[in-house]
């Protein structure tokens, strides 16, 4: 009709319920994506970790198929040639750069030792590992003790913390502590050991991760 107001009802929010609507989600996003980042990057270490394994058991296998030698077979004594562990994996895998005495990788992994190889691969991955590492190392009583390695799935990036389950976080390349789901602290470094014509894991820590 003429003359008549029609009055629409305009549904919709305020300006303040907007406000309280993305303050809220503010919060429990601040509570909940340190948590789903710190499992995405455990998540990352794990995969970086099990690759790792495999392609240094495939450079061994390579030169096994190549050269006959394994582990078991090369020089204990500190060496750059091919008859060394630093001379294997330097010509089977992609390194590009290698250090002598390198504390890069070496915080809080005591049993490496001072005198060490650290090699860089060019998937950002890092390994460190003591000159004194071959037959005699691998032989008798000795090869619980000597031969083990240290590896960086990310390099020198952060954390750059050792995967443990130790309550007070300081264990050895090695550990003693058995895991558990709600032990396991995972970092971006793992334990692991040559023997013969394998790679494998080295303490508690790193076997659990490996095999769960």
């Amino acid at each position: 009709m003429k003359g008549k107001k029609i009055m629409m009802n305009k549904k919709g929010f305020t300006l303040a319920e907007v406000l309280i609507t993305l303050g809220i989600i503010g919060v429990v996003a601040a509570m909940t994506i340190p948590t789903l980042m710190n499992q995405t990057g455990q998540a990352e270490f794990k995969t970086g970790f099990k690759k790792v394994i495999s392609t240094l058991s495939q450079a061994v296998t390579m030169s096994v198929a190549l050269n006959s030698t394994d582990f078991s077979t090369l020089a204990s004594t500190p060496t750059t040639d091919e008859g060394s562990v630093y001379g294997m994996l330097n010509g089977r895998m992609n390194v590009i750069k290698t250090a002598y005495n390198d504390a890069t990788i070496l915080g809080g992994t005591p049993t490496i030792g001072a005198a060490n190889y650290t090699l860089f691969f060019n998937d950002g991955m890092v390994i460190s590992f003591p000159t004194v590492c071959g037959q005699t190392a691998l032989t008798g009583a000795a090869a619980t003790s000597v031969c083990k390695a240290v590896i960086d799935t990310n390099g020198v990036k952060k954390p750059n913390k050792l995967t443990n389950c130790e309550s007070s976080g300081t264990a050895t390349t090695e550990g003693t502590t058995a895991c558990t789901a709600a032990n396991n602290v995972i970092g971006d470094r793992f334990s692991i050991r040559f023997f013969n014509q394998q790679v494998i894991p080295n303490g508690p820590a790193a076997r659990y991760v490996m095999y769960n």
